[in-house]
């Protein structure tokens, strides 16, 4: 019989077994969901500092008003009120590299960024002659620098500054805090102006930081999300704003002429 080996969940006709643990008995009412999360995706149990900064991350990340992954959830559910998971499921969907994808964009980037340096810097001079070289090699090469600007928190967005001091606080402040941190420092002298180091990028660094899968980083922004994602829709349903959303574009809408795309006139376009 083949035999598909897992640490993580099991049952047998009288327990069920969670990373090795009784989930009834060591881990229901034991550990908390973040906690859990984290143990799940690493398959070590986090400290209690990682707790802390794990879970100042989900927080970060959970809502944001009334971006465009809350207003789809909103609108989905207003289609199709009995696919409460179809609602939950469009918004996660639009998570990319607008909104929460630049967690794991931010996170990737000062990977990489690090990965060249051996040794790493040790003085804040010399984090920032790291971090000016990587804003410009970004810009040279025609890329954005993932973590910069805020299309609502201009002059700073609150929740990047916080999640420096838990990481501080905790003893986790690692290298990619640094460089992002540096990075808010030098980019002026390269874009001309300076920018907002935002959320979604520092809950990157962070992550990144407690040594969490680079591959998986946009994965913990969506369940963080989640939540939020639940709380519109907990929300709507005592104060449902779909239905005004969606008739203030259907009797507002104005007929115009067909355009074709440029390259529709250029190469006669695809069409399957």
């Amino acid at each position: 019989m083949t035999e598909y080996p897992t640490a993580l969940g099991a049952s047998s006709p009288t327990s069920i077994t969670l990373l090795g643990r009784d989930l009834a008995a060591d881990v229901m009412g034991e550990v908390g969901f973040g906690e859990l999360a984290f143990w799940l995706a690493t398959q070590r149990r986090p400290s209690p500092g990682e707790v802390r900064v794990f879970e100042a991350v989900l927080a970060a990340l959970a809502d944001h008003g009334f971006t465009p992954t809350a207003i789809v959830t909103r609108l989905t559910y207003l289609s199709a009120p009995d696919s409460v998971q179809g609602a939950l499921a469009a918004g996660l969907l639009g998570g990319g590299s607008r909104f929460l994808g630049v967690t794991e964009d931010c996170g990737r980037f000062l990977h990489e960024e690090l990965a060249a340096r051996d040794p790493l810097p040790s003085e804040e001079a010399d984090w920032d002659v790291l971090a000016l070289e990587s804003v410009r090699s970004r810009r040279e090469a025609g890329g954005l620098i993932p973590g910069l600007g805020h299309h609502v928190h201009k002059d700073g967005d609150p929740r990047t500054s916080r999640l420096f001091e838990i990481a501080a606080e905790e003893g986790l402040f690692g290298p990619h805090l640094s460089l992002f941190e540096a990075i808010g420092r030098v980019h002026p002298r390269v874009l001309g102006r300076r920018l907002p180091l935002n959320g979604a990028g520092a809950c990157g660094a962070a992550l990144a930081d407690l040594g969490l899968p680079l591959e998986l980083l946009r994965g913990f922004a969506l369940l963080a999300r989640t939540a939020g994602l639940i709380g519109q829709l907990a929300e709507e349903l005592r104060r449902p704003v779909a239905n005004e959303i969606f008739l203030s574009v259907d009797l507002n809408n104005r007929s115009i002429p067909p355009e074709p795309f440029p390259s529709d006139v250029s190469d006669g376009g695809s069409h399957g």
